[in-house]
């Protein structure tokens, strides 16, 4: 049997700036709204969670998705 295998890939249609909080919204099955408002407060809040590297870090290693 050919098992359809979930892969983590940054949003084409979901994106506001690289897809990344997109991708990870598709691939755990959370509202992107309420992902991106915890990643933000998260980032801010956190002083060792430096948010925008992360992000653009995540925006080289993580694929684009295909259409």
């Amino acid at each position: 049997m050919n098992e359809s295998r979930k892969v983590l890939r940054r949003s084409t249609t979901n994106r506001m700036i690289g897809g990344v909080i997109g991708g990870l919204a598709d691939y755990f099955g959370l509202d992107v709204s309420l992902l991106r408002v915890v990643y933000v407060v998260g980032s801010i809040l956190s002083a060792a969670f430096p948010g925008l590297l992360v992000y653009v870090i995540m925006w080289v290693v993580i694929p684009k998705e295909e259409r």
